[in-house]
């Protein structure tokens, strides 16, 4: 059995003089809120979401038994809420960590995509193409450098899966407008008339 099954045993069995005594484990529900807190600051609502979910749960039924005045059942369930919320905290650390290098990957991604599209616009301008097709590229790369702004300030917030979703979807949007920009065909010249007159 692993060490941290042992110590939950004995845990339980510890508090259960107390819950025989009739008395509710208000101790262990507080400290099943306080891991659950601390969980939620770690972010694990967002990184560890079925354990964290699973550790509020927990409490819940807990506080259900206390209500029922079933307080071994309550105690129970303080305990499994604690346990499963501490996990969520490690798991959530973790997670967060990749989070954030995946994060910090497609941010410079997007950037790459962003100096690829006005190296292209560049391109197509000295080539001649189109205005239409150069002002709808001009927009895209314009609406393109806000995303990536907003993604940096996701990032700074801490909110890695978003700033990893809008960068994603940003550097794809830069490359379609990369092709768009090398395919397309420069305006046609308009052909100039003799100025000389017929005698």
């Amino acid at each position: 059995m692993p060490l941290r099954r042992v110590l939950l045993a004995l845990a339980v069995v510890a508090a259960l003089g107390a819950a025989a005594c009739g008395d509710p484990p208000e101790k262990e529900l507080q400290q099943a809120q306080s891991a659950i807190d601390a969980a939620r600051a770690a972010g694990a609502d967002q990184f560890a979401h079925d354990e964290f979910t699973a550790a509020t749960d927990a409490l819940k039924r807990a506080n259900d038994a206390v209500a029922d005045r079933d307080y071994r059942l309550a105690l129970n369930h303080a305990l499994d809420a604690r346990e499963r919320a501490q996990n969520a905290t490690k798991e959530a650390a973790s997670r967060k960590t990749a989070a954030r290098r995946d994060a910090e990957h497609a941010l410079a991604d997007a950037n790459r995509a962003l100096a690829d599209a006005q190296a292209a616009l560049k391109t197509a301008e000295g080539a001649r193409v189109a205005r239409h097709t150069l002002d709808t590229a001009r927009g895209g790369i314009a609406n393109a450098k806000d995303a990536v702004q907003k993604a940096r300030t996701t990032f700074d917030q801490g909110d890695y899966l978003a700033a990893i979703t809008t960068s994603k979807a940003t550097a794809a949007d830069l490359r379609k407008i990369t092709r768009d920009l090398g395919s397309a065909a420069p305006a046609p010249t308009r052909r100039r008339h003799s100025g000389r007159r017929r005698n």
